[in-house]
């Protein structure tokens, strides 16, 4: 059935005699439909995230249950041809980025945030599901660039690109040793993406916007969801362990940084270069 989906919002199109404001109408309800299909793993892993009881089920732990609900989500959107083999590498990548950085960052020595409830798959303190949350966004990037059809304009030099993402991540972690650069790595990918733009296609035409501007929509609400989690008490901020508290609006930059990362990763790995214009 969400195959047959898929096939119709790829090919749908509008009469070209329908007046402007039912036109727009009529885009702005198939942007809405792509939206929710490309948030299709996102929607069911944190349905399971809101629903298994912290208890667990069956005598499982509750992040045991989360992983194993993962992965059947993962695998049957593979075999139900909801994904493809590239996109699911794009996305297992980002889940081995996300579980290194969780794995540093719930070190003894650091301890920004720890997952407080017991689990058979934990590994060096992080519970294997967790890279899934990460992956999440993979999924959703990947998702939407094959149902907008989306293409890139003025992309910087590839190999700017790649350096600038490398030097993200490499932040998360030396930022606990030698300060935190990312209002200087936030300048530096303003100035390289000032000029690149996305387009799309909602139904039959193609619009475009920022790209600038859709990292910092993703990041904003990656940040919304992560109050969700924390709320539910899958991971805890160490200023959250009496009693929840909002995570402060400076996560969403660094969200949005990190949504520069990965929107890289799925660019690499999609190998797109070729529809995206890179100035000589």
């Amino acid at each position: 059935m969400l195959a047959l989906l898929d096939t119709h919002l790829l090919t749908a199109s509008a009469r070209n005699d329908l007046p402007g404001w039912r036109r727009f109408i009529l885009e702005f309800l198939y942007f809405g439909v792509k939206e929710a299909r490309a948030c299709l793993f996102v929607a069911l892993f944190f349905a399971s995230v809101l629903l298994v009881p912290r208890a667990g089920l069956f005598g499982l732990p509750r992040y045991d249950v989360l992983l194993l609900a993962a992965v059947a989500i993962q695998g049957w959107m593979l075999w139900a041809k909801l994904e493809t083999w590239d996109e699911l590498k794009a996305v297992c990548l980002f889940h081995m980025v996300g579980f290194a950085l969780e794995a540093f960052k719930v070190s003894g020595s650091i301890q920004s945030w720890s997952y407080p409830d017991f689990a058979y798959t934990k590994v060096f303190g992080v519970p294997l599901f967790s890279g899934f949350m990460y992956a999440a966004v993979g999924s959703y990037i990947v998702q939407a660039w094959r149902l907008f059809d989306l293409r890139i304009r003025h992309h910087p030099p590839y190999w700017m690109a790649v350096l600038i993402a490398l030097l993200i991540y490499a932040n998360f972690f030396t930022h606990h040793y030698i300060g935190d650069y990312r209002w200087y790595l936030a300048a530096a990918a303003l100035g390289l993406y000032a000029r690149t733009s996305v387009i799309f296609r909602p139904l039959d035409r193609d619009r475009q916007m920022p790209l600038l501007l859709a990292f910092v929509l993703i990041g904003f609400f990656i940040w919304l969801a992560e109050n969700i989690s924390t709320f539910w008490g899958i991971w805890r901020y160490p200023n959250q362990l009496g009693a929840w508290s909002a995570v402060h609006v400076s996560k969403w930059s660094s969200w949005s940084l990190l949504v520069v990362m990965t929107f890289t990763i799925v660019a690499h790995l999609k190998h797109i270069k070729k529809r995206i214009h890179v100035p000589e």
